[in-house]
């Protein structure tokens, strides 16, 4: 596709500004997928000119100059994978908005303290990206860590970027709280929907059970005070979905039923065409044998992502928010659009 002739159709549709009058929608849709195409375009010109730079000192053997293009070598490596990643980003739903999901599986307090490793882990991977974050559920451990979380995630390309990480995580590590230094082994489930503000999904009042309770996570100065917490089961099919996060009773269950939205389309889609099947898999145990990524800090220190066997050992970058690798490697085998 030729980008700039794409960025000057674009540009020409919203030179009328009555579009916004007309169809706002519309014009939202046209202003994302220009953001999108100028940064794609700002990109490839950086790299461009990096490659330029790079072939210019291919003949050097001054030390120093060397160092200096090594740098630039891997900050251009880095770059071409995120916007190779942008390109593959081309499925029905990957523009979308996302939920994200974290619960620790069992064993106490050193499941919730890896599911809050990976809450962190998340976290800045959405600065690394500029997607803007909000956490809509959030339960703490007594000890470490979390019980669960749920954030909504806004930005380019939320759900496209994230919907590989759905699956359990597992981390192999020497506790810090086993006084013996013993290797320990802990799961965490992560799951990801897109955000479907644009689909209609009739849920009937009858079919909802809502139960209100006490927040345990920050919220302000009722919590633990005012049940404020909401709680929604969809009694037809046993789907729940909550919130904590906000002060107020009416918020929290507008989130919730945001989730329960999500959760319910899913569920028809697999029932209709599978359509989500292949980049989504099926939900399973978290437990052993069904990861999708395992996270070995000892005795060795990898990384690796059990379906497209890629794998890393700076495990400190990975933790820090460094997903691009594993991102691009899961869209490079599964991506069908």
């Amino acid at each position: 596709m030729d980008y700039d002739r794409e960025r000057i159709r674009l540009n020409k549709q919203l030179e009328d500004g009555s579009i916004w009058t007309v169809d706002k929608k519309k014009a939202e849709d046209i202003t994302r997928r220009l953001k999108w195409v100028d940064n794609l375009l700002r990109d490839f010109h950086l790299i461009e000119n990096d490659i330029e730079t790079i072939a210019s000192f291919l003949n050097e053997d001054d030390q120093e100059i060397l160092t200096e293009v090594s740098k630039t070598l891997e900050k251009t490596d880095r770059l071409m994978t995120s916007f190779e990643i942008r390109l593959l980003l081309s499925e029905k739903y990957d523009r979308n908005n996302a939920i994200l999901s974290i619960h620790p599986g069992a064993g106490g307090v050193e499941s919730c303290d890896w599911a809050g490793m990976l809450k962190r882990m998340y976290e800045r991977f959405f600065e690394r990206k500029a997607l803007t974050y909000t956490i809509i559920d959030f339960e703490p451990d007594d000890v470490a860590g979390v019980k669960s979380v749920t954030f909504e995630i806004k930005g380019d390309f939320p759900y496209g970027l994230l919907k590989g990480e759905r699956g359990i995580h597992r981390l192999v590590r020497v506790s810090p709280f086993d006084a013996t230094n013993r290797r320990h082994t802990s799961f965490a489930a992560v799951d990801v929907l897109p955000v479907l503000d644009d689909v209609e999904i009739h849920i009937d009042d009858d079919d909802l059970r809502v139960d209100t309770f006490r927040a345990s996570g920050h919220g302000g100065q009722n919590v633990n005070k005012v049940s404020s917490a909401v709680r929604i089961t969809h009694k037809p099919t046993g789907l729940v979905a909550q919130c904590q996060n906000e002060r107020s009773q009416y918020q929290n269950k507008q989130n919730a039923l945001k989730i329960l939205r999500a959760k319910l389309f899913e569920l028809e889609l697999k029932k209709k065409d599978k359509e989500l099947n292949m980049e989504r898999g099926e939900k399973k145990d978290i437990a052993w044998g069904n990861q999708i990524r395992s996270y070995v800090l000892f005795p060795y220190q990898m990384i690796k992502d059990h379906r497209t066997d890629f794998q890393r050992h700076d495990v400190d970058n990975v933790l820090d928010g460094d997903l691009d690798d594993f991102i691009y490697h899961y869209l490079i085998k599964f991506s069908h659009g």
